[in-house]
């Protein structure tokens, strides 16, 4: 597709709902329908996992890559890594091809879709997240655990357009990824659990809670990452004294 065409975004909807998305290595699969977020019980559900989905790798039986396939493959995974981090998921291939220095008919003989090639460039990204959420559960407190987590996450986020796309974006994700994301949710379960259970967290905040919340940093990050990229703490620091138990006050329903 030429850069003067719209490709389409992963994973976009024709209804107009908001569409969060997954991830890899305790990313979170996010799904926010109607301007009201879902249930993370309904996010696990609503992970889309193909059969016949690509993940940038070689199927098994097939010959290894000569050395100059590979060595363009090595450039557009690195080039996309880095187009992906300043521009977002949808960043045009024919862009990643330009910096690569290959053709885009190169780009699609490795990748043949924009799936495969984020199946590719994503999990490494993305794996980073499993690291503070490994570190959140391993801290003695768990109030600070939490806060860790929160701040890990979304100073990842703002460090590269592709994961922030990535977290509030639905694309299709190959079957070990998908099962990443489901264990990323069960640990930030876990997160709030210990928080709530110390007494710190306050015991209404839910994992929906957390949906909303990832979605709507999303968005500032989105907005402010060009110009202010530091202003996301300064809205994360308001959104904590909230949740705190002694901060608690009796909420509208859902």
């Amino acid at each position: 597709m030429g850069d003067g065409q719209a490709e389409p975004r992963p994973g976009s909807d024709d209804d107009g709902g908001l569409t969060c998305g997954c991830g890899h290595g305790g990313a979170f699969p996010l799904e926010i329908k109607s301007r009201a977020p879902s249930t993370f019980t309904n996010v696990a559900h609503n992970l889309r996992q193909p059969s016949d989905s690509y993940d940038g790798e070689m199927a098994a039986g097939t010959k290894p890559l000569r050395s100059d396939a590979a060595r363009n493959r090595d450039k557009l995974l690195v080039a996309a890594t880095q187009l992906i981090a300043e521009h977002g998921l949808d960043v045009p291939l024919e862009h990643v091809a330009r910096r690569a220095g290959v053709s885009i008919g190169t780009l699609y003989n490795h990748f043949p879709t924009r799936e495969a090639l984020l199946g590719a460039v994503m999990p490494q990204r993305l794996a980073a997240l499993e690291q503070v959420t490994e570190r959140a559960l391993a801290d003695p407190d768990p109030w600070d655990g939490f806060v860790a987590f929160l701040e890990g996450l979304f100073a990842l986020q703002s460090e590269d357009h592709g994961l922030n796309d990535a977290l509030t974006q639905g694309f299709t994700l190959a079957t070990d990824v998908s099962q990443a994301c489901h264990q990323g949710l069960l640990d930030a379960e876990r997160i709030i659990g210990r928080a709530q259970a110390a007494g710190r967290l306050r015991p209404d905040f839910g994992t929906q809670d957390l949906v909303t919340l990832i979605w709507a940093m999303s968005q500032v990050i989105r907005e402010s990452m060009s110009t202010a990229p530091g202003a996301w703490r300064r809205c994360l620091a308001f959104f904590l004294d909230g949740l705190r138990t002694e901060a608690a006050h009796p909420l509208p329903e859902r």
